[in-house]
């Protein structure tokens, strides 16, 4: 037998010792963050048997019992669909779905590792996508010539699978009805969704993101796969995506007071990153990493000291210590940024999310969408306003959804039907919350912008204004009705796109093998043309952030100045570290330091510009 397992010597992938231990405990060092409700709906089941791990939202059930039908017929299983009218639906939904797509993935891992006569092709694919400084890949190798029958039992003992963990937006838990009678909190949204999760075969982990949830987070505390064991396991561990460190000091607090522990903090971009985009206040990904770098150990102990103290109290097992993981995410792109976040922060894993979208084998994305991402340069990417929840939203100007919706409100009919109601927020017309893309909100704001009478240019700036929001719920689960021709009674929507600013940097739809080769240095997959590094990136994104805000901010009102100035304080903060940091550089971004010092320099000047701006109009006032 031969096997073709290249070996490059490249200088970006020589790894720390940190780095090259830390992953002979895990198979890759990356990950596939959640992306919109349908991007990453069936990735694990792609993926995770090559020991990946990814992210399923659990938005909308609706989609996942669509799917849950398509797979169950695609794999001749039985099923009986869970109808709105059950008990519990929502839940039952989410769980049914989970249950299956771990059982689907666990079959196509367990064939892999247990069929290498048929499987062959798959399992080398397994091994070329692992890092060459893995200890496993190179343990395989060393394998190959030896007794056929001892390399298929040390492939069933060594492989492993990549995990099937699922997001929740803690924001997106919407009050429901039956009956009309208002249903007790454990029925809203989001908390259904985490009992389905809960209540799931999936021993893995449950992101939570958009922000603290006190009334969610005390829910979780139901479940006892969220407690450790006697032997200090947890079958379903928590996840914080988190913004800064204080925040995650918080979060983990009030969830160790609960017995609960926090297994992973994952940071990730205020700005360089897709889809919602939760900026914070000048705090930059650099900054906030050394943060975490620095303060790892107290926030584990303090942490850890917090929650046994709870278990003990509540008379469960308590561990002596527990596995706690720092990644990161938010604009990654080349291998020299994935290896500097690995070694100098000592992240655990690092987010790559949207380049994959550009990996059929990976998420699911329609046709359109896809040749539109590939094409997509930096002026067709953008932070918008079309999130019902009034979070600003990266995206991409030539989205379906978002063509449709224009052409729509030109032609009168502006909004949407709103047939899912995830989103429902505003009650500034009624008593029962209603979506501000849904045609009722709009329809009604547009009656009170013509009685306005107000001149054409400002008339076209608000009803543009009111028009933007879009039906996410649809849009983003649009990919996988359409990538799965599901027969849907809603037509004709679009699709909406979440991609992060990173995506203009790539413009090839190629195989999960390739994309893990970039992630790990062994090809380039990168536009040929300027990127600038990730950190300076996101530094120039706020900057026109603050930009934008400044215009907007009334100047009157003195906290609104107070915030400006706080903000462009952080700014200079984060520019002073990077100016240390780049400089005081050595080894890593060698071919591309003057460049970065550069860029900083050009950024400063602006910072100085807005800085000048802002404090001239407190003077004023």
């Amino acid at each position: 037998m031969l096997i073709c397992l290249s070996f490059k010597v490249n200088s970006l992938y020589l790894f720390n010792y940190y780095y090259q231990n830390s992953m002979n405990k895990q198979t890759h060092y990356f990950h596939i963050p959640v992306m919109g409700v349908a991007y990453t709906i069936d990735t694990p089941l792609k993926v995770a048997p090559y020991g990946i791990d990814s992210v399923i939202s659990l938005v909308d059930n609706v989609l996942l019992e669509k799917l849950r039908s398509v797979y169950s017929t695609k794999f001749n299983l039985p099923y009986q669909e869970i109808s709105k009218k059950a008990d519990d639906y929502m839940a039952k939904r989410v769980t049914a779905y989970l249950n299956l797509i771990n059982k689907l993935t666990k079959e196509k891992f367990e064939d892999l590792k247990n069929n290498f006569e048929s499987k062959k092709s798959d399992i080398i694919d397994y091994f070329e996508m692992l890092p060459d400084s893995s200890t496993l890949k190179q343990s395989f190798i060393s394998k190959w010539h030896t007794n056929y029958h001892d390399l298929k039992n040390w492939l069933k003992d060594n492989l492993s699978m990549g995990s099937i963990d699922v997001n929740i937006m803690t924001k997106v838990d919407k009050v429901n009805y039956k009956n009309g009678e208002k249903l007790p909190q454990e029925y809203n949204d989001a908390h259904a969704a985490l009992r389905g999760f809960a209540n799931s075969d999936l021993a893995s982990s449950l992101i939570l993101s958009a922000g603290m949830s006190p009334r969610l987070y005390g829910y979780i505390e139901n479940f006892d796969d969220f407690f450790p064991d006697e032997n200090a396991y947890i079958k379903k561990k928590i996840v914080l995506k988190v913004s800064d460190y204080r925040s995650a000091l918080i979060q983990g607090k009030f969830l160790a007071k609960k017995g609960l522990w926090v297994s992973e903090y994952r940071i990730e971009s205020g700005l360089n990153c897709g889809g919602h985009a939760f900026a914070t206040d000048g705090f930059l990904m650099g900054p906030i990493l050394e943060e975490f770098t620095e303060n790892r150990h107290n926030l584990e102990k303090e942490i850890l000291s917090i929650l046994q103290k709870a278990l003990k109290q509540k008379n469960k097992p308590v561990p002596a210590s527990l596995p706690l993981k720092i990644t990161a995410q938010g604009g990654v792109g080349t291998n020299e940024e994935f290896n500097f976040l690995l070694n100098h922060y000592k992240v655990d894993s690092v987010g790559w999310g949207s380049p994959f979208l550009l990996v059929p084998q990976a998420t699911t994305v329609d046709d359109y969408t896809l040749k539109e991402l590939a094409k997509a340069r930096e002026e067709d990417l953008y932070l918008s306003q079309i999130s019902p929840l009034g979070v600003p939203f990266n995206t991409l100007r030539r989205a379906s959804a978002t063509l449709k919706k224009k052409a729509k409100a030109l032609k009168g009919r502006a909004g949407s039907s709103c047939p899912k109601e995830y989103l429902v927020s505003n009650t500034d017309y009624t008593d029962k919350p209603i979506c501000t893309a849904s045609r009722q909100y709009q329809f009604l704001k547009l009656k009170e912008l013509d009685e306005a009478n107000l001149p054409k240019a400002e008339y076209d700036k608000e009803f543009e204004k009111i028009t933007d929001p879009e039906c996410l719920c649809v849009g983003l689960s649009e990919p996988a009705i359409l990538t799965h021709q599901i027969d849907y009674k809603v037509k004709d929507n679009g699709v909406s796109v979440c991609p992060g600013p990173n995506m203009a940097y790539f413009d090839k739809i190629v195989s999960l093998k390739e994309m893990v080769g970039h992630i790990y240095g062994k090809n380039n997959l990168l536009r040929n043309t300027y990127r600038p590094h990730m950190f300076i990136k996101e530094l120039n994104l706020y900057i026109n952030y603050l930009k934008d805000k400044f215009k907007q901010t009334d100047r009157e009102n003195k906290k609104e100045q107070k915030y400006l100035e706080k903000f462009v304080h952080n700014l200079e903060k984060g520019w002073a570290y990077y100016h240390r940091l780049f400089t005081g550089l050595t080894h890593s971004f060698a071919d591309n330091k003057e460049q970065i010092i550069a860029d900083l320099e050009k950024a400063k000047v602006q910072i100085d510009i807005i800085k000048t701006d802002i404090m001239a109009s407190s003077q004023v006032n």
